[in-house]
């Protein structure tokens, strides 16, 4: 189903399809197939994280916790905070099994470069996540040189969390692009999950890790982040975007947004989740990209859902 469309000097230069469900208590509403699995990519970190804590997981700070669940930036704080919990751990950043980036910050990435630095693991968008795991590895004396391996005790348990959050088996398991393993179900499942996170009793993994990226937004992504802006500016709301045009939403006493656009295009994501939460009720923020032409704007991508 067509869900957004890129327009250029009031032409519909292209579109994008997708699926997306958004579910309030009462009632839903469903573009696309919302059934069959995909893979959620990094929206899938914060039940990664509940895997993590439910598996033992000890965090210095609790603001660990919104770092571990979020894609980072690779600005100042989230490198240092990366390599802390690392070393908290007794590991090294050589420990880290994620790849070599830069920051996703412009202007870290290029201060960075002027430094005469290069691309580095503990850089990377999910180097948190990973630091994460490397400590529960720790905590249980588990391995860690195989961490990532589908089998190992830490991605079993976290697997056996996300079946228990979504409320359906994994359909498949694959490697996302940081290496580690990525589990597929449907966006149904993925919205049913979230939910569960905003909706926990106080002081339990699924409410901590909500609790936490919600109070420490920038360290889920980082200063102008979509995921960052959001949880910014509308309270209680709980935000993770992935990789492939996938977000999955969700906020207290109101409901849950998952999407996914079909073609992986990330513009076109936004667009469809604000449509989904203003359907909630959601008083969202102003949050259009430009089309630009010659360095002006001359259009923008909307949703049509």
């Amino acid at each position: 189903m067509i869900l957004a469309e890129v327009v250029r000097s009031g032409f519909v230069e292209s579109v994008h399809h997708g699926s997306v469900l958004v579910q309030a208590a009462d009632r839903s509403w469903v573009a696309g197939n919302v059934t069959d699995p995909i893979f959620p990519r990094s929206s899938s970190k914060p039940l990664q994280t509940v895997g993590m804590l439910r598996a033992g997981l000890k965090t210095a700070a609790g603001a660990e916790l919104a770092l571990i669940s979020g894609s980072h930036w690779g600005e100042p704080l989230h490198v240092r905070m990366v390599r802390d919990m690392l070393a908290n751990a007794g590991l090294g950043v050589d420990a880290l099994r994620c790849p070599a980036a830069l920051p996703l910050s412009e202007p870290d990435r290029d201060a960075w470069l002027r430094s005469g630095g290069g691309p580095e693991p503990v850089l990377m968008n999910c180097s948190g996540k990973h630091a994460g795991m490397l400590t529960t590895c720790v905590t249980n004396g588990w391995p860690v040189d195989s961490y990532l391996d589908p089998k190992h005790p830490l991605q079993v348990a976290i697997a056996e969390t996300m079946v228990d959050l979504g409320g359906e088996p994994i359909a498949a398991t694959g490697v996302d692009g940081c290496g580690a393993p990525v589990f597929a179900f449907s966006l149904t499942a993925l919205a049913r999950a979230f939910q569960r996170l905003v909706d926990a009793a106080p002081g339990t993994p699924e409410r901590r890790v909500a609790d936490e990226m919600r109070a420490h937004p920038r360290l889920v992504a980082g200063g102008g982040a979509d995921d960052t802006v959001l949880m910014e500016a509308v309270p209680g709301l709980l935000a993770k975007g992935g990789a492939e045009g996938v977000v999955a939403v969700a906020i207290p006493g109101a409901g849950a947004v998952a999407l996914k656009i079909e073609d992986g295009a990330m513009r076109a994501r936004t667009p469809v989740l604000l449509s989904g939460l203003r359907r909630l009720g959601v008083d969202v923020p102003r949050m259009q990209e430009p089309v630009l032409g010659g360095g002006e704007p001359v259009g923008l991508v909307r949703s049509v859902w």
